[in-house]
């Protein structure tokens, strides 16, 4: 449970139809497996004492009476168990039967909720059995041995956790145009439980992973879907027990067709309480009944995954549409400015390197947008001390495949000019060295495009700003920058893209431009002409960066979370010394760097992550990052 990690449930059990002691059995034993698993919570179908299927059954006080002896049972035998148990079965009150789920845990009756739409067409005709409850319903059902159980909508809240909170809907519920669980969300439930017995037909499971994602997605919760199984009556329908765990638009967990069993998940509370108070137009509501359940705090042996590139798709196909859909949004967006301002020339800085490349690349499909010459982009390249052969050789190649106009500027001359004015030892490779060429090149770039009647294209992206990894006023300066919301790890992706979708000459450069290393190249080269100064050398791993950088500003984790998480999600790259330092190095240079990133110039959106003052991302330059740092010293 630390970090927010609860590990939920939802299961499937052996069932035979009006038999509630072999139901309960059933029940009992994956409560028990459930607990040896480190699972928390976990809901059962709707009906599981009984099963859905009885028909007039549910009219019989045999039936009744043995479904409430038997959950009572299921209540004593668990009752040392550190477990919360959600478990369906009909109660009857006041001559009127209800479809209810109840709460149990540890020896306790904690609440129940009894479902609210009553389906009574197609293949359903429980009209005929249950009576659909209404928000007046609030009554204590009494049952045997002196328990009784309070019937209410209501929020289940942890004590020993206050934020592990959850409402329940059952089956139908889900299905229509206002279902309860928004009322639920809107009272503080982060996890919505539901009991179903979803019979299936063609097509109706991927339909019901779309609601389901929808849902837990647009009430930015966690929600868990129990469905029954193999043992309901076929008579005239099927049933396949589809659990289903999804969170805030996401499937976690799935369980295969007509299997029973557990499906089980580990949902991060804390992560969607960020989500909640991020978006300021998530309903609140006027709280619904509220009941308490107990848990022993310990940590979850998490056997969730996180991928190491999350501004990345994992899946193939899904990669080559984001590709596409990033590099339309971003030349959408130059293009919209160039025909504002009625611009036919570009200019931008080539260096052979990943982002200029990129820039270049989405300046060539807005020219294409606009229907202009590409001719019109002025690809300037600009050899200075650390300029090697391989990345010269590769922005003039590239510069030609895409058919722009190469403009070689050499500012070596320059450079030297400036260090004689200024006092600058040419030996002294210090930051003044390398500064002053970057910021020549700028200049380079900005009075060209003032000789052009032109703009300059910003080629840095969103990890050096993450880092303040650009000079101030160098490249941290243009006039449209089109890469400022993408990260170094997409950067590649894109760039892998449009190498894929290429041919010839173009295809090779954009190869071998990928398996160059990343450097400013602002130091002369090692004496085999290679280059000598290797970014990810000085400030980490930009994998690395990326994913601390997502997890911080995408869901507000903090330094001790990220840590875990990504220890567990590099275990196969980097050591926890290794993973420890860079995440230090991370948060000293992200918020020692703030001043750089509150004077951006525009550039487009295009992920759920940006740090653009005017956008996502509102911070004082002096903010002190004592809090943070402090608790990386704690880490072991």
């Amino acid at each position: 449970m630390k970090d927010g990690f609860i590990k939920i449930a939802c299961a499937t059990p052996e069932l035979k139809v009006a038999d509630c002691a072999f139901n309960a059995d059933r029940i009992i034993e994956l409560i028990k497996e459930a607990h040896t698993s480190g699972v928390k919570i976990v809901c059962f179908p709707e009906l599981s004492v009984t099963g859905y299927t009885c028909g007039d059954l549910f009219l019989q006080d045999s039936l009744l009476n043995e479904a409430k002896h038997e959950l009572v049972r299921i209540v004593k035998v668990t009752e040392r168990l550190d477990i919360v148990s959600v478990i369906g079965l009909p109660l009857d009150v006041r001559g009127k039967l209800y479809n209810c789920a109840v709460v149990i845990n540890r020896g306790n009756i904690i609440g129940a909720a009894a479902k609210k739409n009553i389906p009574n067409y197609s293949e359903f005709y429980e009209v005929r059995h249950f009576t659909a409850a209404d928000e007046r319903l609030c009554t204590d059902v009494q049952l045997p041995d002196g328990y009784y159980v309070h019937l209410e909508d209501t929020v289940f809240v942890c004590k020993e956790l206050p934020e592990l909170t959850f409402g329940i809907e059952i089956c139908e519920d889900m299905w229509v145009c206002s279902p309860p669980a928004e009322k639920l969300a809107a009272s503080g439930a982060v996890v919505i439980f539901n009991l179903s017995a979803s019979d299936e037909v063609i097509g109706k499971a991927e339909y019901r992973r779309t609601l389901i994602k929808a849902h837990s997605g647009s009430m930015a919760c966690a929600y868990a879907y129990a469905d029954c199984g193999i043992g309901e009556s076929t008579q005239d329908m099927v049933f396949a027990g589809h659990n289903i765990i999804a969170e805030n638009g996401s499937v976690l967990a799935e369980s295969n067709a007509f299997s029973r069993g557990l499906t089980i998940a580990d949902i991060d509370i804390k992560k969607l309480l960020h989500e909640r108070r991020r978006m300021n137009t998530f309903a609140s509501a006027p709280s619904v009944h509220t009941a308490y359940f107990s848990l022993r705090i310990t940590e979850t042996v998490l056997d969730r995954s996180f991928s190491q590139t999350p501004f990345v798709p994992a899946d193939k196909n899904a990669l080559d549409s984001r590709c596409e859909e990033i590099l339309g949004m971003q030349a959408v967006g130059l293009m919209t400015r160039l025909r504002h301002i009625g611009c036919k020339t570009a200019v931008l800085g080539l260096s052979g390197g990943l982002d200029s490349t990129l820039a270049l690349i989405v300046t060539a499909h807005a020219y294409d947008m606009l229907g202009l010459d590409r001719n019109g982009i002025k690809a300037v390249t600009m050899p200075c001390f650390g300029t090697t052969d391989r990345t010269y050789l590769n922005a003039c190649s590239l510069a030609k495949a895409y058919g722009a106009e190469l403009l070689e500027i050499n500012i070596c001359s320059s450079v030297m000019q400036h260090f004689s004015d200024i006092g600058q030892s040419p030996d002294n490779y210090d930051v003044t060295f390398e500064n002053s060429q970057a910021r020549e090149r700028t200049q380079v770039l900005m009075d060209k495009a003032n000789q052009l009647g032109s703009i300059v294209i910003g080629t840095g992206d969103l990890s050096e700003l993450a880092l303040g990894w650009a000079t101030y006023n160098g490249d941290h300066m243009s006039m449209y920058a089109v890469n400022s919301s993408i990260p170094k790890t997409l950067v590649k992706w894109l760039v892998g893209y449009e190498a894929q979708i290429s041919q010839g000459e173009l295809k090779k450069v954009l190869f071998d431009i990928l398996d160059t290393p990343v450097s400013p190249e602002l130091l002369p080269p090692e004496g085999n002409g290679s280059i000598s100064q290797k970014t990810e050398d000085i400030v980490g791993p930009y994998e690395l960066h990326d994913f601390f950088m997502y997890y911080m500003l995408r869901y507000g984790f903090s330094p001790s979370k990220i840590f875990r998480i990504a220890c567990i999600s590099f275990t196969d790259k980097y050591s926890d010394v290794e993973i420890l330092k860079w995440l230090k190095t991370f948060y000293r240079r992200f918020f020692s760097q703030q001043f750089k990133r509150s004077c951006l110039p525009d550039g487009p959106k295009v992920g759920t992550v940006t740090l653009s003052p005017r956008s996502d991302w509102r911070m004082p330059s002096d903010a002190s990052a004592n809090l943070w740092l402090r608790e990386i010293e704690k880490l072991p």
